[in-house]
């Protein structure tokens, strides 16, 4: 089965096999809410996904 190839664009494999992705709708109207609140939705937030999915979106992890 081959790899879903948008989906592996938009996250990153860890070296213990962890997924890291951002989420959307981040990037615009950020005005009224604090820096604290800007900075934690820059981050990447982990990932859970049953192995029925991660073998069905990433063929090779």
């Amino acid at each position: 089965m081959k790899t879903n190839k948008s989906f592996s664009k938009r996250i990153r494999v860890t070296s213990q096999g962890k997924l890291l992705a951002r989420f959307g709708g981040k990037n615009h109207f950020n005005a009224k809410k604090s820096g604290q609140t800007q900075l934690a939705d820059k981050r990447s937030k982990l990932i859970e996904l049953s192995p029925k999915n991660r073998s069905r979106f990433l063929a090779n992890q």
